[in-house]
């Protein structure tokens, strides 16, 4: 089905929609992204959830880990707004998307990411006040302060979005209408559009400054104090336990950085398009399915809380 299209007033044709043209092109391919995505999917929300409800549990309910549940459900959020459509598109003809949907999808797509970002860095100062004042942890960390920095997260995140939401659906789209990518992002419909993007794209580099690098500076600081506080430590087993509590997090900040800050630094790259496109579904559907492992694995608590729970699940 092809997209719909309309006359403006001048000589171009305005879109109505948009055609995904998926992960791949080859038809033999189709079954097994399929099945293997859909299986990647099924772990990110059984994963996800699983850490939500462990979570909740009564030795559980310190400030980390009331974090912990907010990037799980940001997680499920993230894969749930991009998986379901490419699921559809890899199975059928039809891969078109509503102008609407495209703008819907894209605002979810910069929301759920730009809070998960400001998320990470408030876990960073969890963990920063933690380790360098924890006699006063609880003092500071209260339920207050961490709703407060959860909503802040949401709301800095729903500014990014919808600043960067408008500005790329001011662009003029008149063709081509096919979008080089498995779900609406920025970088693959700027490409599509046919007025100059210059000032975009310089714009869409200080955004993602603000929205990945920023955050990041702020959590290398946290670490770097948290560091200077390990090396005071007087024996090596109580270093070792007080960054194995941060690894974790440091681990999942690694990754959404990296695959972040190559997606966006160079928004209109076309030689670049199919990496950007193994970065993405990395960063929407791979890095959700490890968040869950990389904390379980990492965090004796969570294990604990974990294994009991699964074996009260086993036992109904």
């Amino acid at each position: 089905m092809e997209p719909a299209e309309e006359q403006d007033s001048g000589n171009h044709t305005l879109l109505t929609d948009f055609v995904l043209s998926g992960l791949s092109s080859r038809p033999e391919l189709q079954h097994l992204l399929f099945f293997t995505i859909c299986l990647v999917y099924s772990m990110t929300l059984f994963g996800n959830l699983l850490i939500c409800m462990v979570t909740v549990h009564p030795t559980l309910h310190v400030p980390m880990y009331f974090f912990l549940r907010i990037l799980s459900f940001l997680d499920i959020s993230t894969a749930s707004v991009v998986v379901p459509k490419m699921l559809v598109n890899l199975l059928s003809e039809d891969r078109s998307i509503s102008y609407s949907g495209c703008v819907t999808q894209l605002y979810c797509v910069v929301f759920l990411a730009a809070t998960e970002w400001y998320l990470l860095a408030a876990m960073a100062y969890d963990r920063y006040v933690a380790v360098c004042s924890p006699l006063r942890y609880a003092a500071i960390m209260n339920t207050r302060v961490c709703l407060s920095l959860v909503l802040l997260s949401c709301c800095s995140g729903n500014v990014v979005s919808v600043v960067q939401t408008a500005w790329v659906f001011t662009l003029s789209f008149c063709g081509p209408r096919r979008i080089n990518y498995f779900f609406c992002d920025i970088p693959p419909l700027i490409m599509l559009s046919c007025t100059d993007t210059s000032l975009y794209e310089k714009q869409i580099i200080s955004a993602t400054v603000l929205v990945i690098l920023t955050p990041f500076c702020l959590i290398l600081l946290s670490y770097a104090c948290i560091i200077s506080s390990i090396l005071k430590l007087s024996s090596a087993e109580s270093r070792y336990k007080t960054f194995s509590t941060c690894s974790s997090h440091l681990t999942v900040v690694t990754l959404y950085c990296a695959s972040g800050t190559l997606i966006y630094l160079q928004p209109k790259s076309s030689n670049s398009q199919d990496a950007k496109k193994i970065l993405a579904l990395i960063y929407t559907t791979v890095i959700p399915t490890l968040n869950p492992l990389i904390y379980s694995l990492k965090n004796k608590e969570v294990k604990e809380v974990l294994i009991r729970v699964i074996a009260g699940l086993m036992k109904r």
